[in-house]
This record gives C-alpha cells, sequence and structure tokens, in this order.
C-alpha cells in the first residue's frame, strides 16, 4: 500500500491545476482508490483497498468557509487554475472564499466533486486521463 511519504512526493510536484493530471495518475497508481481534500486546513485523507487510509495532517491555519457557495465566481477560476494561471494555496483561498467546504477525487470513477459547507454538490466534472 502506499506511504504518506510517497503522498507528500507526489503532491509535492504539484505547481498548479495543470499538473493535476499528472498527479492523479502518479497516486493511482500508488493504489489510491479515491480521497477527500478539505479546505478548511488542508488535511487529506487517502484511501485505498481494505479500507486502508493515509491521512495527510493540516497544512494551514484554519481558514473561514463562506456559507453561501458563490458558483460562477468558482467556476471561473477553477478553471483559471486549471490552466496553471493560480498556485495551490491561491487556488485553496478562492474556494474558501467561494464556499468550497471539500472536494471528493474518485480514481475508479475519474471524477472530482465539489462540496459547499451544507454537503451539496457544486460541481461534478471528469477528471483528464
Amino acid at each position: 500500500m502506499f506511504t504518506l511519504e510517497q503522498i507528500t512526493a507526489e503532491h509535492g510536484k504539484v505547481k498548479s491545476g495543470a499538473d493535476f493530471p499528472a498527479y492523479i495518475r502518479a497516486i493511482k497508481s500508488l493504489g489510491v482508490s479515491h480521497y477527500e481534500a478539505y479546505v478548511s486546513d488542508g488535511h487529506i485523507d487517502y484511501h485505498g483497498e481494505n479500507n486502508y487510509t493515509v491521512t495527510v495532517p493540516p497544512k494551514y491555519a484554519p481558514l473561514a468557509i463562506a456559507i453561501t457557495p458563490n458558483d460562477a465566481h468558482f467556476k471561473a477560476e477553477l478553471q483559471a487554475h486549471q490552466q496553471g494561471k493560480t498556485d495551490y494555496l491561491t487556488f485553496i483561498q478562492m474556494c474558501a472564499t467561494a464556499g468550497i467546504e471539500k472536494w471528493e477525487i474518485s480514481l475508479k470513477k475519474m471524477v472530482c466533486t465539489y462540496f459547499d459547507v451544507n454537503g451539496s454538490v457544486v460541481l461534478e466534472e471528469k477528471i483528464p486521463e
């Protein structure tokens, strides 16, 4: 199974949203089936077979997440991030102000789903393979 060190090494290679597809391929090859990334403090729960889980601890001081999501702003900023126009921390701060609490990645379905603080889906998109 994968380790925290392996996950951290792969995540460290991500400089912008343009690097995301390569990151997904890399962690999928390690055995990650899905994960949840939390905007509030940056911790991430990675899951594999047989209920195996590795948690990356919080990365920054807690951020307040907007109660009311701003879908249009989020989608525009997400697109900019995916094009490599922003770094990861800028993306995280934008998510917080746009009301995104977390995202979940399914490596089996190759889908990323973004959620607001009420657990409602804000956006679901296919991940390029």
